[in-house]
């Protein structure tokens, strides 16, 4: 069976491989330039070469005086990536507090802030109760004219990315985060696709994008089974929560939609969101994206007493934990970032910098080595190269391959849990105080 993923902005199908997006996009090369949504333009963390181009000449090295553009102080605390379409860049920040919600849009030559709004308002938000996370985690999305911005419960919002007007709200979509907020918004055809995993209720809906209006809305359907639990955590509805943003794929006879939720990661028909299957396991809290490869849906299962990844056969109905699981891994499994596929290998990085190399088919070690720092933000792909950035500032810059290779270490004056983003040839990285372009400059 063949899986390709989906690009969520315009429906089109793209293979796991760039050849064949390249060809199926012929004449979107501006297209593939952009970073419309949380982990790019497939969903994946691939940065695409513009038509025609053998590279995308992405800086190898950087540091604060080195190879930056611009840099531009965002205030307050928001984790969320940045969109990128048509030389703007959109992010979302809030005050420590919780009680406002705001969105920022730049100018992607100069870092100029040219819109700020707050969008919305809560007097009595719910502490967090974690330093983890933040009140403007999930990231926005983005296609030609339109901006979706997202706070989970607290507000979504359409812009109009020229007159900046709000086009559309809601705040009617109920779901008490706990942790806060984190799971991003995609586009997918006439859709707004969002996840609602709270300690209370549980589910995914779809929006008319053009009105902002429940197309389809689908309740999780694995049994939670802890109504007499003592737990405290349990208790409080830790284990019912989760963070993760979906990614849609092309199998040979359908579409699915696939996103790990707590207890079972779920595969959904994201015209309609009947669930087509599930599999079930014991952790909750799942943050990473899912990848997929060659018939097999790779998803981790979060955080709990084993967090582990899991690759699933897409081709299965209903309940599949017992017989689709093609393997299990278990050591040193990242329970924040989400995993990066790379010419035929797997690549992920543990939350306390262990990056692990795996074969995508069997789950067989390639190998492992560890990198300095804590870890949230999600790696990218380009030019030959993964790139993993850390909280304490610092981004290693390692060949994809089956050993080990370093290749650059870089540092700024503080780091990130908002995974990066790129236009053209820059990234744009936003750290916990600034959002820098860092480019070859030259100087």
């Amino acid at each position: 069976m063949k899986n390709d993923t989906v690009q969520p902005s315009n429906g089109y199908s793209t293979a796991g491989c760039m050849a064949f997006l390249l060809l199926t996009l012929a004449g979107g090369a501006q297209l593939q330039a952009d970073w419309p949504q949380f982990r790019g333009p497939t969903g994946d963390g691939h940065v695409l070469a513009l038509e025609n181009a053998p590279a995308i000449g992405l800086p190898l090295t950087w540091s604060e005086t080195n190879n930056i553009s611009w840099k531009t102080e965002i205030p307050d605390r928001g984790w969320s990536t940045p969109a990128i379409m048509n030389k703007q860049v959109w992010l979302t920040t809030a005050p420590v507090d919780g009680h406002d919600f705001y969105v920022f849009c730049l100018d992607a030559d100069s870092g100029k802030v040219l819109f700020t709004n707050k969008l919305f308002h809560c007097d009595n938000p719910e502490s967090q109760g974690n330093s983890v996370n933040s009140y403007a985690t999930p990231s926005p999305a983005i296609e030609a004219g339109r901006v979706y911005i997202h706070f989970g419960s607290y507000g979504t919002a359409c812009i109009d990315s020229t007159s900046f007007k709000t086009i559309w709200e809601r705040t009617d979509l109920k779901c008490r985060h706990y942790r806060g907020p984190a799971s991003s918004p995609i586009i997918f055809e006439n859709l707004l696709i969002l996840t609602m995993d709270g300690v209370d209720l549980q589910y995914m809906v779809a929006l008319d994008k053009t009105t902002g209006k429940t197309v389809w809305k689908t309740d999780r359907s694995v049994a939670w089974n802890d109504e007499n639990a003592t737990d405290q955590m349990t208790r409080d509805g830790d284990r019912r929560k989760a963070h993760s943003t979906p990614i849609i794929i092309r199998t040979d006879d359908k579409l699915q939609m696939l996103i790990p939720g707590a207890k079972a990661a779920y595969s959904y028909d994201p015209r309609t969101g009947r669930e087509l299957w599930r599999v079930q396991y014991d952790a909750w809290s799942a943050s990473s994206m899912a990848v997929c490869t060659k018939g097999l849906a790779i998803f981790i299962s979060g955080f709990g007493g084993k967090t582990e990844m899991l690759a699933v056969k897409t081709d299965g109905q209903g309940d599949v934990t017992q017989t689709h699981v093609a393997w299990r891994y278990d050591k040193m499994v990242s329970k924040t970032a989400s995993p990066i596929l790379v010419n035929g290998l797997l690549y992920m990085i543990s939350d306390d910098g262990m990056i692990t190399c795996l074969e995508p088919e069997t789950g067989v070690q390639v190998w492992r080595e560890r990198i300095a720092g804590a870890y949230a933000s999600s790696p990218i792909y380009a030019d030959g190269r993964i790139y993993f950035c850390n909280q304490q500032g610092k981004t290693f810059v390692v060949k994809p391959g089956r050993t080990y290779e370093l290749l650059a270490t870089n540092i700024l004056d503080t780091g990130s849990l908002a995974s990066p983003a790129v236009q053209d040839k820059a990234i744009y990285l936003r750290t916990k105080t600034h959002l820098y372009r860092i480019e070859n400059t030259g100087k």
